[in-house]
């Protein structure tokens, strides 16, 4: 849904300054230029930034801890339910019962936790981010306004399936720019991207961050 309303929004910005320059009588070389698109990548700029690996590994010790614990938990039911097998011939209705009521609450237990670990980790996640999104906007703030466009999309808006911009000029890849501005060099930031688990990966429920270097249109 949030793709889409871009989407709508990046025609109708188009369409509108298509329009209008198309209405005016006889416009200027300024006006003519005067609507500037830009765009880059936040997952990709992100992952090179120096908080990435701190976030990452952060990330990883709790998903680990949070798995640890459902294996446990597991464990338990699983001993506990073969041990109600091998038993529940010999049982009163009452004990059985008993044992049964244990074993569902123990199932619920599990089943509950997995949707808090979860999460937990979004929240984990959030927390650790979007200070460092804060601060890569102030960057694109800065790159808008020192090299004058007016607007700026995300590449990929978070998605790893079909990016909102399908077709874009290299030459309105402001990626190197706000890399530079945050003190990251491009060039080392293009190889770095290349090696695996260099990107504080979103838990799974909202999607993968896109690691590698944008593509040249």
């Amino acid at each position: 849904m949030k793709k889409n309303l871009v989407m709508a929004f990046a025609v109708a910005l188009l369409a509108g300054g298509l329009n209008a320059q198309a209405q005016a009588p006889t416009p200027t070389p300024a006006a003519a230029g005067s609507l500037k698109l830009g765009y880059t990548n936040i997952d990709y700029v992100l992952a090179q930034t120096s908080e990435a690996k701190d976030i990452q590994n952060q990330l990883t010790i709790q998903r680990t801890q949070s798995e640890n614990e459902m294996k446990r938990m597991s464990k338990e039911l699983e001993d506990k339910y073969e041990a109600y097998q091998k038993g529940a011939a010999q049982m009163s209705d009452v004990i059985r019962k008993d044992r049964e009521t244990e074993l569902q609450g123990l199932q619920t237990r599990i089943q509950e936790f997995g949707r808090t670990a979860e999460q937990s980790l979004q929240t984990k996640y959030q927390s650790l981010v979007n200070p460092v999104v804060q601060k890569i906007q102030k960057a694109i703030d800065a790159v808008a306004k020192d090299e004058g466009y007016q607007y700026v999309f995300n590449l990929d808006a978070g998605s790893n399936t079909i990016p909102i911009l399908l077709v874009a000029p290299e030459d309105n890849n402001i990626t190197e720019s706000v890399l530079k501005k945050l003190g990251i060099d491009p060039a080392k930031a293009a190889a770095a991207a290349q090696a695996p688990g260099t990107a504080p990966a979103r838990p799974a429920t909202t999607g993968s961050s896109t690691t590698t270097a944008p593509k040249k249109k």
